[in-house]
């Protein structure tokens, strides 16, 4: 499944590449509202788009969108969403809005909304929802689901990424993923990790002032508590995978 959504992805933003390529950036995709909408926004938004109709044709809106049985979640696991909030509010705090137009600001906050969305519903929606139906353990269910969201951004290295880089993403996005996924393990809905994914992006790039920099790199308070955030997101992704317990079915269509 999520080599399938990767592969279209990849096919679509080819597509659109091909035909308003003359708009993007490629040397800075976020220079331009056009560059951001056809260089970023398009092929994720088509991306998400075609992820939800298909969720829609085998009849998985309700089990993937819907209230989800939050029995056996523990205190603990809060700590999964506290330090995403934490890393959001940092880089909010960060940003230096003065160098940003509003166009760009707006379009940056959809390619948020497509991030989330389409992600979110790849990895904790549809792989978990078979995973569970295929009767594994929640540390299973999490560890995988949570891998497989982190191999996707291998993909970074088409677009030019630095091997290092990528390997650094890789375990960022690792430890995110599974606080995106004990998230929707306390809230009992996707919604909740969707939304605070939407808002991760967008921060993010905004406080570091382009694709793929580090807002580690940059001075100030709010980016060494940032820092720190992730840091301690990465560490406590790596210990939480020893504490999950339990297992859980996909609720009936």
């Amino acid at each position: 499944m999520t080599v399938a959504y990767l592969a279209y992805y990849l096919l679509v933003g080819r597509v659109i590449a091909a035909v308003f390529g003359n708009e993007v950036d490629k040397h800075d995709l976020l220079s331009t509202g056009a560059s951001i909408f056809f260089g970023l926004v398009l092929p994720l938004a088509v991306g998400a788009v075609t992820l939800v109709g298909f969720t829609a044709s085998i009849g998985w809106l309700r089990r993937v969108f819907g209230q989800q049985d939050v029995a056996g979640r523990r205190p603990w696991m809060w700590v999964g969403p506290a330090l995403v909030i934490v890393a959001i509010i940092s880089h909010a705090a960060a940003i230096d809005w003065s160098n940003w137009r509003p166009e760009q600001i707006a379009l940056i906050a959809l390619l948020g909304v497509c991030v989330g969305l389409a992600e979110e519903l790849v990895t904790r929606g549809l792989v978990v929802q078979m995973l569970r139906g295929a009767e594994r353990s929640e540390r299973f269910v999490m560890g995988v689901s949570s891998l497989l969201f982190a191999l996707m951004h291998m993909a970074n290295m088409l677009s030019g990424m630095k091997a290092s880089t990528v390997l650094v993403t890789i375990v960022y996005t690792f430890g995110f993923g599974v606080c995106m996924y004990l998230t929707m393990r306390v809230t009992g809905t996707i919604w909740a990790a969707i939304a605070l994914h939407a808002f991760t992006d967008p921060t993010t790039l905004l406080a570091s002032g382009g694709v793929d920099e580090a807002v580690t790199g940059h001075p100030g308070a709010w980016s060494l508590l940032a820092s720190m955030a992730t840091i301690l997101m990465i560490a406590f992704s790596l210990v939480a995978v020893f504490l999950v317990r339990g297992n859980r079915r996909a609720p009936a269509v």
